[in-house]
């Protein structure tokens, strides 16, 4: 049942997000959108077992990968200045009660909850939960995928060197 519900709200938010990214004229405000859709994506893995998955996508995505948007968004310059004004005066008060909301129900699901936070903490191990572990993930990553992990870091670092030399060249006049 929790599940359910933590599904059902991470996806409209997931949804909410993506419909943002794409129908904001804002391009900070489209940013946001996907940072949203991103978490969203991650609580959704977290519910999956992938906690290992969830984390990399909050380090990667949500933070290295947004904030390489941002910056490129800062640097070809948003020159739109925004009316301080407010235009929709009862958003403020329709946010505060939707936190409230969800404040007061993550604490009642804390508090008296009936259900196991971690279902793998138990003495036996079920395959199943373990799915998303970094052990699982490790495993076949380093015995039977070396080489083409491997590959793929000589690749990005190929690809890294190459920008950074198309970066700092300069084109003679002719």
């Amino acid at each position: 049942m929790v599940e359910a519900l933590i599904f059902v709200l991470m996806a409209l938010a997931a949804i909410a997000g993506a419909l943002t990214v794409v129908l904001a004229r804002n391009p900070v405000h489209s940013a946001l959108g996907l940072l949203a859709t991103l978490f969203s994506v991650a609580v959704l893995y977290v519910v999956q077992l992938a906690h290992f998955v969830a984390a990399v996508q909050v380090i990667v995505y949500a933070g290295a990968v947004m904030t390489l948007f941002l910056f490129v968004i800062m640097l070809i310059g948003v020159d739109i200045e925004e009316t301080r004004e407010e235009s929709l005066p009862w958003q403020r008060p329709v946010v505060i009660g939707l936190a409230a909301v969800i404040v007061l129900f993550a604490g009642g699901m804390t508090l008296f909850g009936n259900f196991d936070w971690v279902p793998g903490a138990s003495n036996a191990i079920i395959p199943e939960t373990t799915s998303g572990t970094i052990q699982a993930i490790a495993e076949p990553l380093f015995t039977d995928w070396v080489l083409a992990f491997e590959a793929t870091a000589l690749l990005l670092t190929i690809a890294a060197a190459g920008a950074i030399a198309l970066a700092h060249y300069r084109r003679k006049d002719l």
